[in-house]
């Protein structure tokens, strides 16, 4: 007997004159935590002899049917026949993927589970006691380690300072909304990248902020604008839209502030 399908509902119906073995189609949905939806058609196969074929038509108004056997009926037309073993082992492929999309969406959400735990125990760690001293003084205070980190990067100083001034205006405690941390505004992930251990560490912020800005300067052909964009938006945004500075407004304000302050340092250098 063959088995008819509705062209766009997952209602199975009976045709009405009986055709032989039944063979039906059903489709299973599954979807992740997140709202991403994994959906495959598994056709499942009800007892055949061993070689028997599966014919699959569809009529007039989009129904589809599946029979060992060929159908005469008038309006159906024959999408494919295939054999019985050849659709056992494709539905073991789609039920082994379904599989596989089910382990690798359990796994990104376990790994992304686990970093939350980590930045929370790292937020903990934020210094406590408030920042003292006027921004010049913070400033003059964090000079030397700028002035070392730039030369071990191939940076100039003033680069570094005009980053800091904009990111965090040298407090050394200070912690976005968006969970970026320090002198630098480091994101845990990037501090995790460039091997910075304790985030809050101004030495290790500042050195890791330098050899984040020396990797995206010389991703970008040495294109300060475009490197900058990187930083605060991250490079694979830059990439996303044609090695441009993205269309985003705060990003675009970052990098007009940040070469705004750099011109200032350097006019402050100079005078």
């Amino acid at each position: 007997m063959p088995t008819r399908v509705g062209g766009r509902s997952k209602v199975t119906e009976r045709a009405p004159s009986p055709v032989g073995t039944v063979c039906r189609g059903r489709v299973e949905r599954w979807r992740s935590a997140l709202g991403l939806v994994a959906a495959s058609l598994v056709t499942v196969l009800a007892p055949a002899t061993a070689g028997a074929d599966v014919f699959k038509y569809v009529d007039q108004q989009g129904n589809v049917y599946f029979s060992d056997e060929p159908l005469t009926r008038a309006g159906l037309k024959l999408e494919w026949k295939r054999t019985a073993t050849r659709l056992a082992a494709q539905n073991r492929e789609q039920s082994e993927s379904i599989q596989r999309q089910q382990r690798e969406v359990k796994a990104r959400l376990e790994a992304r589970s686990k970093a939350e735990v980590a930045a929370a125990a790292l937020y903990q760690q934020r210094p406590a006691k408030p920042v003292s001293g006027s921004m010049w003084v913070r400033r003059t205070r964090y000079q030397p380690l700028i002035e070392s980190a730039a030369r071990r990067h191939g940076l100039v100083p003033e680069l570094l300072h005009a980053v800091i001034r904009t990111e965090s205006a040298y407090k050394s405690n200070a912690l976005s909304h968006a969970g970026a941390c320090g002198l630098m505004q480091l994101m845990p992930g990037t501090a995790k990248r460039f091997r910075v251990s304790d985030i809050w560490d101004p030495a290790q912020n500042i050195e890791g902020g330098a050899t984040y800005l020396r990797f995206l300067l010389d991703l970008f052909d040495n294109d300060l604008r475009l490197a900058l964009a990187g930083y605060n938006a991250g490079e694979g945004a830059v990439k996303r839209y044609g090695n441009q500075i993205p269309p985003f407004p705060e990003t675009q304000n970052y990098v007009r502030k940040v070469l705004q302050f750099l011109l200032a340092e350097e006019a402050h250098r100079q005078s």
